[in-house]
């Protein structure tokens, strides 16, 4: 009975040991909370020059569930800022009995705790660096520097992904204020500068004043995730607006390749004008350069025609028959003489109608558009090359005088060949009409028909007569011709003018093909290279998919957001304080028996 007595002692003992640990075990998986999301605020001070002096964070815990929960963080100590309860930290573990809602608790960081980026400040008085505390209460030209890079010795992911917005006041009293990169803005009294560093990127920063006795409140660095979305509309819009830029080029060096195609048919033009109008000039030359021998043949056929009229106007009886005999003979020389003439007029009248043909298509082939002044002043403001567009307004003048030129000319220049082919015709009748009167002489001397001789007489007599006013139309009609062959002179000039303008104008609008040809090659693709670099630029800014991560530790889950707020020491003037000496009190019984607890 004993034995029994003790072994129900020793299972009672044993129950009421063990019991406890299984109740508090299931009290505690009762009483675990659950956390939907954690915010961190990290808070970091900074000396003047930008080194780490503090750092700790400000946790918010969203609690779902009251009950314990497990943080982590490498604090060297934690503080409750929700209620009064104290935290328990293990380790990086922060065990929290939270109650529903938000839980706030601060974590001072480790003394080896470094932020993500390395900031360094300088500053410079009239372009000497100085110290910060030297600055205090100084006046000259003040520069302030900043100095951001990523920290090799951290996470890099807040480097990459985060980017800064840097602040700080001046005074208003300060002049000259200027920010490097930055913008000045007024802030109520003050001047408020701010820079904007990328994420990724590393950035100098300056700002300078010229100041008065200076203090300065330090600076204010904002750390936050790039997570806005990109707007894209106005860079779709620029990407559009790039294409048809690049579609106006692209047509631009179209066009310029249709005029120099046809800025090339006008130069082929221009020469063959130029070349017609050299055989026209030289072949208008040489029928000028021949008229005073036509026109001296001409008046030693009257002359001769004369003398044979007048040696058979006397009695016939009493002729010389000697001379008379050798008359058919220089009537048919004579007549030779005048076929060889009117052959080589024909022959000239050829050599014109062929020159005077080149010279006309060759003009027809200049457009007759006019082109008005301010459609001159538009083309030289289009935008293109001034000298090519001078050049070709040079040689659109340049061919309508040729143009205006010929116009007023060419009625002369027509009448040439119907003029050469009327005197050719009468030569050739003159000559025939001698080489009739030869045969007729000839054959009345074989015959000794006197009577026959008479009418020979009379045909000589009124052949002198004719003659005579056919000579008077061939001298002005050579007069003409030279008259035409000193006035061309002048418009073959021009013409030589115009082909040497517009074969220089093919060159420069070669050039100009050439140019617009390269542009075309350099933008044709534009539109895709700036799409492409806007998406790279997109990629690379544009961080709305980035997922945060704890700042304090890796083990943190649920992290919705983590930011920096960093903030340098103040440069401020030392007050000199002067204070009374108070009368020390006499201490009652109450106090000094306060004093001892």
């Amino acid at each position: 009975m004993m034995m029994r007595t003790k072994q129900i002692l020793f299972a009672a003992l044993a129950l009421m040991i063990f019991l406890p640990s299984f109740l508090n075990y299931a009290a505690a998986a009762e009483a675990e909370g659950r956390v939907t999301s954690k915010d961190e605020v990290v808070y970091a001070t900074l000396k003047a020059n930008g080194e780490l002096d503090d750092i700790y964070v400000v946790n918010t815990l969203e609690v779902a569930k009251a009950g314990e929960i497990i943080d982590f963080g490498q604090y060297s100590s934690v503080k409750n800022l929700t209620d009064l309860s104290e935290l328990n930290q293990n380790g990086q573990a922060v065990q929290i009995d939270a109650p529903e809602g938000k839980f706030y608790y601060q974590g001072n960081m480790e003394d080896n705790a470094e932020l993500p980026w390395d900031i360094e400040i300088t500053y410079l008085l009239d372009g000497r660096e100085v110290e910060a505390s030297e600055l205090a209460g100084k006046e000259g030209h003040v520069e302030i520097k900043i100095d951001t890079a990523a920290n090799e010795n951290a996470d890099a992911v807040y480097f990459e992904n985060y980017l800064l917005q840097i602040s700080f006041m001046l005074s208003n009293n300060y002049q000259n204020i200027e920010a490097s990169g930055g913008m000045v803005a007024n802030a109520g009294k003050n001047k408020q500068i701010t820079f904007t560093v990328m994420p990724g990127q590393e950035e100098s920063l300056s700002a300078e004043a010229d100041v008065e006795d200076f203090e300065f409140n330090g600076i204010d660095i904002a750390a936050v995730p790039s997570t806005l979305p990109i707007d894209t509309s106005e860079m779709e819009s620029m990407t559009d607006d790039m294409s048809a830029l690049s579609d106006a080029i692209s047509e631009l060096n179209n066009g310029v390749a249709d005029l120099k195609k046809g800025v090339s048919h006008l130069n082929g033009g221009s020469a063959s004008l130029r070349d017609g109008s050299a055989q026209y000039k030289n072949g208008i030359n040489q029928l000028d350069g021949s008229s005073s021998e036509l026109t001296g043949a001409s008046r030693s056929i009257g002359d001769a025609l004369k003398k044979i009229s007048a040696s058979l106007s006397g009695d016939s009886a009493q002729m010389d028959m000697t001379s008379l005999s050798e008359l058919p003979g220089h009537l048919t020389q004579l007549a030779n003489g005048l076929n060889q003439a009117a052959d080589g007029l024909i022959t000239l009248r050829d050599n014109y109608a062929m020159a005077y043909g080149a010279l006309d298509g060759a003009i027809k082939e200049i457009p007759a558009h006019q082109l008005s002044e301010d459609e001159i002043t538009g083309l030289l403001s289009s935008g293109a090359d001034t000298n090519v567009v001078n050049k070709l307004v040079e040689s659109y003048k340049a061919a309508q005088k040729v143009k205006g030129t010929y116009a007023q000319v060419q009625e002369a220049f027509a009448a040439v060949d119907p003029t050469l082919n009327q005197v050719s015709g009468s030569v050739k009748e003159m000559s025939g009409s001698l080489t009739a009167i030869a045969n007729e002489l000839s054959a009345s001397l074989e015959d000794m028909d006197t009577s026959a001789l008479g009418e020979l007489q009379k045909g000589l007599a009124a052949l002198s007569s004719n003659y005579g006013e056919f000579h008077t139309g061939l001298v002005g009609y050579t007069k003409g011709v030279s008259k035409l062959s000193s006035s061309y002179s002048e418009l073959h000039s021009g013409i030589a003018g115009l082909a040497g303008g517009t074969s220089e104008l093919n060159n420069g609008v070669g050039e100009l093909h050439n140019g617009t040809s390269e542009l075309h090659q350099e933008t044709k693709d534009l539109p895709e290279q700036m799409q492409q670099e806007i998406n790279e630029m997109i990629k690379e800014y544009d961080k709305s998919d980035f997922e945060p991560v704890s700042f304090v530790s890796a083990k943190n889950e649920k992290v919705t957001s983590v930011q920096f707020v960093i903030k340098t020491e103040a440069i401020e003037k030392e007050e000199q304080e002067t204070k009374k000496a108070e009368p020390e009190k006499k201490k009652g019984f109450w106090d000094l028996l306060l004093e001892l607890f």
